[in-house]
């Protein structure tokens, strides 16, 4: 039975500490963004950054050790950290949605439990559960538990976290696991393949699992599970992710032209046919950096009011009807459509406003554009804009699934 973890959000004194907390944290990646997308290696040091700094159990109960935040308070922390480096950002905001399956699916007894141990012990939360790509991941029943045999092609921040989040199909229904995963488990193997042109440090390769055993109280929920739809809750799952992509490709517009702009102020160098000496009284460069600001200010409003409409619903509970999922979920695909086509053009941009010195290796300033384009394909931008003028044109829901 779907589970109410609602509470009031954090207080705005706890909001500011927390977010200039992230903010340096932002600023610490940054300096090294480069060099570590270079590197490939596995984002094991940047998780204890995280950790370090109180980041990762924010949404947890202040009684508990967190920091109290609700959903839409977590994300902007998403964006801060995106600013610096995306590839972190991409494992923070699935972290964050992550840890809020359990207040959806689990029983009230697990959720309380995971909350509890997500604070005292400070989790990184990965997670195995992208539909496409592999066989499908089987749970049968085995005595009084389960085994669970299958693979997933991508699988962000698997290999490196503590406990995972994993999708499944028991008796044909969609099911949920909660793994503790420290100190390795047996029958899972990750394959170590991930080496795209961006995210690379969201350590996101693939994974194999043959004849896991899982326990009872790993499977969120109550019997019976086949045979009963997700109720429109419960389905807000979806859009937890969504709004996490929504807020770190904000926060990597943000970030890529805050360098750019520093960058263009000390190194600049205006056209020979400008009329002028300097790069930033270029005309053209200031008709550019109009433009890309006036696009990233007008995302981050659309991205708040997603967080908002997202925090409404979850904040109504479980009652929540088929209308107002449907108005959440088409208030955060808006703005994953804006925010999608604002930071590819953005990142991709930022060149004319730098010049060409820019585009040397050293910088590494491609890295926001490659960024951004690796994981803007994880589901296509068109599919969201059709469903907005689906619910617009039409009123027809978004049909649930793990994309939408």
């Amino acid at each position: 039975m779907t589970v109410l973890t609602t509470s009031a959000p954090a207080p705005h004194d706890v909001v500011a500490e927390v977010l200039a907390t992230a903010d340096r944290v932002a600023d610490e990646l940054r300096e090294t963004a480069a060099a570590r997308d270079k590197a490939n290696a596995a984002p094991r040091e940047e998780i204890e950054l995280l950790r370090r700094n109180d980041l990762l159990q924010v949404q947890e109960p202040v009684a508990y050790g967190g920091s109290g935040f609700n959903y839409a308070q977590a994300v902007q922390v998403t964006r801060r950290i995106a600013r610096g480096d995306t590839s972190i950002a991409h494992l923070i905001g699935y972290h964050y949605a992550q840890t809020r399956i359990a207040s959806l699916y689990g029983t009230a007894a697990q959720a309380d439990a995971l909350s509890r141990k997500n604070a005292a012990e400070k989790l990184f939360w990965g997670g195995i559960q992208n539909p496409r790509g592999g066989s499908d991941l089987v749970l049968t029943r085995d005595g009084d538990g389960f085994r669970l045999n299958g693979s997933r092609t991508f699988a962000s921040g698997a290999s490196t976290g503590d406990q995972l989040s994993v999708t499944a199909s028991l008796d044909g229904a969609l099911v949920f696991l909660s793994l503790d995963v420290r100190g390795g488990r047996q029958g899972f193997t990750f394959l170590d393949d991930w080496d795209n042109i961006g995210q690379r440090l969201t350590d996101s390769g693939g994974v194999r699992v043959v004849d896991a055993r899982i326990e009872r109280d790993e499977l969120l929920g109550e019997e019976p599970f086949a045979g009963s739809d997700p109720t429109p809750y419960q389905t807000l799952v979806t859009p937890h992710w969504q709004l996490a992509f929504v807020n770190f490709y904000l926060g990597t517009a943000e970030g890529a032209l805050a360098e750019a702009l520093d960058w263009t102020r000390t190194h600049g160098s205006a056209w020979e046919s400008s009329g002028v000496e300097r790069a930033t009284d270029d005309p053209y460069v200031l008709q550019t950096v109009g433009e890309l600001v006036s696009q990233v200010r007008a995302t981050a409003l659309l991205a708040d009011r997603a967080g908002d409409a997202l925090q409404a619903a979850l904040d109504f509970g479980p009652s929540l009807s088929e209308d107002q999922r449907a108005e959440a979920a088409v208030a955060i695909y808006e703005a994953k459509y804006l925010s999608t086509k604002v930071g590819l053009e953005t990142a991709g941009r930022l060149f004319e406003i730098q010049g060409a010195r820019a585009t040397s290796t050293k910088y590494g300033f491609d890295r926001h554009w490659r960024n951004l384009r690796t994981h803007t394909v994880h589901d296509p931008v068109a599919y969201k804009a059709k469903e907005v003028g689906d619910w617009t044109l039409n009123g027809r829901h978004p049909e649930f699934s793990l994309y939408r």
